[in-house]
């Protein structure tokens, strides 16, 4: 016979599992815009650590020195 306490977390465990299934709240295919707009927002690396994955600037070529 099964304790209180194995039907309380295996309750427990099927509700958790139920919410994180049905959490998301995104109807309908999912898809990759692809409107212009879309192009200038950030991407996920670039949003967690945007010091990281900032472009880098190319330096530029020191100047020729006339001779």
């Amino acid at each position: 016979m099964l304790r209180a306490s194995q039907i309380l977390v295996s309750t427990l465990a099927l509700a958790a599992s139920a919410a994180a299934l049905s959490g998301c709240g995104q109807r309908g295919p999912l898809y990759l815009p692809g409107a212009p707009e879309a192009r200038q927002r950030a991407t996920l690396p670039e949003t967690l650590s945007p010091v990281l994955t900032a472009p880098a600037t190319t330096p530029t070529p020191p100047a020729s020195v006339p001779q």
